[in-house]
């Protein structure tokens, strides 16, 4: 899909079908990776046919289904990782997590970079603003590049990341959505960590957990 200056690309695999994002410049095929899962097989494979320069790599959050691809991502290429340090303990107990759901996997490569609120990180001709959206996780953080924000699992087609899992929290998610998301604008074209995209507008409109 081209928007703007930039690419995205986008993939899921069973078993979570969780959505990882590549995304390129036009004009100099460099490219940042948001949310390596297991599908970052089929991504570093179009990487490498288009010959892609990646650049980085940068976690919504740090549940199981967004980071399990981050070691195979930096195997291929040795590049930053970002993450929201609030979440700095999911990511370093991604073992523990996959027995969580009776998955065995081995512990991510360390995160090199803190992600913060207002931050803006520029990648060639991404700029990525961060915006701080806990709830689903204490460091959730959803990205915005021109007219597009990478919500990891704050916000669907429809409903609301979980909360239930450590660190959740409905009421804050809530607020962070209203705070943070909803007033980007209506035009603002949501790419979610799972299922379709959407508008902040159709979710401002039709989303029943945003009603009252």
């Amino acid at each position: 899909m081209k928007v703007g200056h930039f690419d995205i690309e986008q993939d899921a695999v069973e078993p979570f079908f969780k959505n990882g994002y590549l995304l390129s410049c036009h004009s100099t095929g460099r490219a940042v990776y948001i949310d390596p899962g297991d599908e970052a097989p089929r991504l570093l494979t179009r990487i490498q046919d288009r010959q892609l320069e990646l650049m980085a790599v940068i976690l919504t959050h740090a549940h199981l289904d967004h980071i399990t691809g981050v070691g195979p991502v930096i195997k291929h290429r040795k590049v930053p990782i970002y993450l929201h340090e609030e979440d700095r303990f999911l990511y370093e107990a991604l073992p523990e997590q996959g027995q969580w759901f009776g998955f065995s996997s081995h512990a991510a490569p360390p995160a090199t970079h803190w992600l913060e609120e207002g931050q803006t990180l520029t990648f060639d001709c991404l700029e990525i603003r961060v915006h701080h959206t806990p709830g689903h996780s204490p460091g959730s953080v959803s990205l915005e590049v021109e007219n597009h924000l990478f919500c990891g699992d704050a916000l669907f087609k429809g409903s609301i990341g979980r909360t239930d899992l450590p660190g959740g929290s409905q009421t804050i998610l809530i607020k962070s959505i209203h705070s943070q998301i909803l007033p980007l604008g209506d035009k603002m074209i949501l790419h979610p960590g799972h299922g379709p995209e959407s508008t902040v507008g159709e979710e401002r409109i039709h989303n029943p957990f945003l009603k009252g």
